[in-house]
């Protein structure tokens, strides 16, 4: 993308949300912090709505939005979890040689909770992507959210709220969080096109609604990435920009540093395709099949098959897209 997001140049207020039913409570969340449990699928827009309700409720929202991927903790080492500069400044040199990764994760949970806040009377702890938390941390998060209730409001958002404890989900508010219907999404879109002054049409823009498939965040860095490459949101551009183009020099990129085990280097391109093109985990997985079929065959390429199956069901359920696509790369890099 050549400028900033439209994501976050159009990042929603409480009453822009469609989800009516959800905006009521974030609404009401403002000057009660009660803590919420936003689950939905993908793209649904549960992140911007958290960022949402921060926006109202803080003053300072730098200081007073803690946010936190549980990809950030379980899906890194205790190495990169230790040196995160989010975090460093308070694991010590001492706590970084002596603790465990499970006893840092522990340690960043109970200091993001337990300081002050920054500005009025209390802060925003959002915990994203919290299917993935193994139960033995989940226990952790209740004696936290039980200790610092008075002073931080805990957000959880999840794909998946069958996977949270009851002592958890007993100590908030659910709030469904269902993905835009195309009517809402085209609306959103024609709105973002306007302020833009893009030239566009209905067909471009209903285009958009369908390729994003109920995933608003997909949609619009859809007609971003159209606008800017093709100059204008029609149909034709959109299927040029989107569907003819792609992102298969990534992909190789991806695919062929994970089975030289540059493991690092290959997550990048992976956080890149997910974070900065937004991509759904089913999509790279797809791509990352075609590239491997143009390279094995044979056993080699079955057993990767039979990996991909496994990858594409934790998808379905799910579990974090990066969690689930690093362990795929992690294991090209062990199989070549």
């Amino acid at each position: 993308m050549e400028g900033p997001l439209w994501t976050d140049e159009y990042a929603p207020t409480i009453d822009d949300l469609p989800q009516e039913g959800a905006s009521q409570y974030l609404q009401r969340a403002v000057d009660e912090p009660l803590n919420l449990v936003l689950y939905g699928p993908a793209g649904a827009g549960k992140t911007a709505a958290v960022r949402a309700l921060a926006r109202e409720a803080h003053e300072d929202i730098e200081g007073d939005l803690i946010e936190l991927n549980v990809a950030d903790f379980f899906d890194r080492t205790k190495k990169e979890v230790s040196r995160d500069p989010r975090f460093s400044s308070f694991i010590s040199s001492k706590r970084r040689r002596g603790s465990s990764k499970a006893d840092l994760i522990n340690h960043v949970l109970k200091e993001s909770a337990s300081y002050a806040p920054i500005a009025g009377t209390y802060k925003t702890l959002v915990l994203d992507n919290a299917e993935s938390i193994r139960e033995d941390f989940q226990q952790a998060l209740r004696r936290v959210m039980e200790r610092h209730h008075e002073t931080t409001q805990f957000v959880i958002t999840t794909r998946q709220p069958s996977k949270l404890i009851a002592p958890i989900t007993s100590r908030c508010v659910p709030l469904a969080m269902p993905g835009p219907t195309d009517n809402e999404v085209l609306e959103i879109l024609d709105g973002i096109a306007e302020s833009e002054d893009a030239e566009y049409d209905a067909e471009g823009l209903a285009f958009l609604a369908s390729y994003a498939d109920g995933d608003l965040r997909k949609a619009i860095l859809g007609a971003q990435t159209t606008a800017e490459q093709e100059g204008e949101v029609t149909m034709t551009a959109a299927y040029e920009a989107l569907g003819g183009v792609g992102f298969g020099d990534r992909i190789e990129e991806m695919v062929g540093n994970a089975e030289k085990g540059k493991f690092t280097d290959a997550r990048s391109t992976l956080d890149d395709l997910l974070v900065e093109e937004g991509l759904e985990g089913g999509e790279i997985l797809e791509s990352t099949l075609d590239e491997l079929r143009s390279r094995h065959s044979g056993r080699e390429l079955a057993a990767t098959y039979e990996l991909a199956g496994e990858v594409d069901m934790d998808l379905t359920e799910g579990t974090s897209d990066r969690i689930q696509l690093s362990r795929l790369l992690a294991e090209l890099g062990r199989q070549s």
